[in-house]
């Protein structure tokens, strides 16, 4: 995968990386919604992955053509390997490009995200170590990334509900604003 440079004019403002099944049509959907009304330009993949398949050099790309990354990271974020691969190059361009991540703890807290102990994300790590013994590396590249962008400071959304993600919202869009002005 190359890593594109963004400093010259970016394809997308922001893209969503998110689970479908747990997000998609209730949080995702407004998040959407509420950026593309601010004349956000928004990349969201709406294609379902096949299992064991590797991520679509369009998504690789829209992540590298993007100023900035919000993750929507939910209780079963982590069980899906296609989202796993797509966080790995989501911090690699944090780390090579100065990329922007975003994350949103989505009825999850950062330390389920970046610790690994007691939660979901623990029972996925458990099983990939035993699903892909022959590629740890694998595995620790994914713990890696996740013990990162759990560290990122970000939104930590709890049971919510409308009200309570709305703000995260205007204020990401008057951070957009802000960045337009300079």
């Amino acid at each position: 995968m190359s890593l594109a440079s963004c400093s010259k004019v970016c394809k997308y403002d922001v893209i969503l990386s998110f689970r479908g099944p747990d997000t998609r049509k209730t949080f995702v959907s407004h998040l959407y919604n509420a950026l593309e009304q601010r004349r956000i330009n928004v990349f969201k993949d709406d294609e379902l992955l096949e299992p064991g398949k590797s991520i679509p050099n369009k998504l690789v790309n829209a992540i590298e053509e993007s100023k900035f990354t919000i993750v929507i990271f939910s209780e079963k974020y982590a069980s899906s390997r296609w989202c796993l691969e797509e966080l790995a190059h989501i911090i690699k361009c944090r780390n090579e490009l100065d990329h922007i991540v975003i994350p949103i703890f989505y009825d999850v807290s950062p330390s389920d995200v970046s610790c690994h102990q007691n939660s979901p994300f623990a029972e996925s790590f458990l099983q990939y170590e035993e699903m892909y013994k022959h590629d740890l590396e694998m595995v620790q590249r994914w713990r890696g990334a996740c013990k990162q962008a759990g560290k990122i400071s970000g939104y930590h959304l709890q049971e919510c509900k409308l009200a309570f993600f709305l703000l995260p919202f205007l204020l990401f869009c008057q951070y957009f604003d802000l960045l337009h002005l300079n």
